[in-house]
């Protein structure tokens, strides 16, 4: 598969360039903003060509394009794409607006293209080991959830993560969109009601650094979720807790392929087997299997406007001091 790369990012350089030149990919060309970090990102990575102009990308024909510029930009680079019949994974979050990411969907839907999103977690060993257990009745009836995914921002990192907030800055768009989608895979679900607070803890007032939440599901759960930028002595882990057990990933909350997982009951723990894998390989593989097999990805379009949809309530609750329920715009 012949892919495009818009935006010359840090996630793109640490693990998705590589990714899809382990699943026989080939990159041929990448677009940035900046003609010379562009020029310099491609020499780096060995990419043939690089350029500031999005169509002058797509004019050289990838099969597909992964998306990881500013959360703004996504929806009329997508829209780009998709018109021409390009396939597109695109980070998270989709888009700043729900209408933004239907609007992705409906294009990509329309052009019959698939659309994945992409949200890394769902493919680590230690996530699938818990889903795993769920499934197996390990612990029961599912009744609560707790995810805690607070860390330190780095440098490298901030810019308009932590100062932009009409780009989609701040840590709810950032990582509770994360939390729940990794809750969804283990659940089943999405949840129907949020209440939050979030803080500026360390990097100014123009965007959130710091958020709690409890979100009630469908079925009864209860889930606390805590992210933020500004905690750099945390641990990351999730809980899920059940009539007859609960499962403990330690140190799961990470782009490697990291941490453990036990199993709780009758007074006994006992750690879980898991088979560590490169969480990003295992998304690129699921995407092109999905364009080879005609078939929707794993986590596609719909699961990332649903995890936009959670963060956007999440907000929301924050700035009225209210519960909100969330609104999926009939997605």
């Amino acid at each position: 598969m012949r892919w495009g790369l818009v935006g010359a990012s840090t996630i793109a350089a640490e693990w998705m360039i590589d990714a899809i030149r382990a699943n026989g990919g080939e990159i041929i060309g990448v677009q940035s903003g900046s003609a010379e970090h562009g020029a310099d990102y491609a020499q780096k990575h060995g990419i043939a060509y690089s350029t500031t102009d999005l169509a002058a990308l797509l004019d050289q024909k990838p099969d597909a394009i992964y998306i990881s510029s500013v959360n703004d930009k996504h929806r009329a680079q997508l829209e780009a794409a998709a018109s021409r019949g390009i396939h597109v994974l695109c980070e998270k979050p989709l888009a700043i607006s729900l209408d933004d990411a239907k609007a992705m969907i409906k294009v990509c839907d329309e052009n019959n293209v698939r659309f994945a999103t992409n949200h890394h977690l769902r493919w680590a060993a230690t996530h699938q080991a818990i889903r795993a257990a769920i499934e197996a009745g390990k612990i029961g009836e599912v009744r609560s959830a707790r995810v805690f995914h607070a860390v330190y921002l780095p440098p490298h990192l901030q810019g308009w993560r932590i100062d932009n907030p009409a780009a989609g800055g701040g840590v709810v768009l950032d990582i509770t969109v994360h939390n729940c989608d990794i809750l969804a895979y283990l659940l089943g679900e999405y949840p129907q009601e949020v209440v939050s607070m979030t803080d500026h803890k360390l990097f100014g007032d123009l965007v959130e650094d710091e958020a709690m939440s409890v979100w009630r599901y469908p079925s009864g759960v209860l889930a606390y979720t805590h992210e933020s930028f500004a905690t750099p002595h945390a641990g990351h882990g999730i809980e899920i807790h059940g009539s007859e057990g609960s499962l403990f990933g330690e140190s799961v909350m990470s782009q490697q392929p990291v941490g453990t997982v036990y199993l709780q009951r009758n007074g006994e723990r006992e750690e879980l087997a898991v088979n560590p894998h490169n969480l990003y390989q295992a998304g690129v593989a699921d995407f092109v299997a999905a364009v080879n097999e005609g078939r929707a990805p794993a986590c596609d379009g719909i699961a990332g406007t649903r995890s936009l949809a959670v963060a956007l309530a999440v907000l929301e609750s924050a700035k009225s001091g209210n519960k909100v329920s969330v609104d999926y715009a009939g997605v």
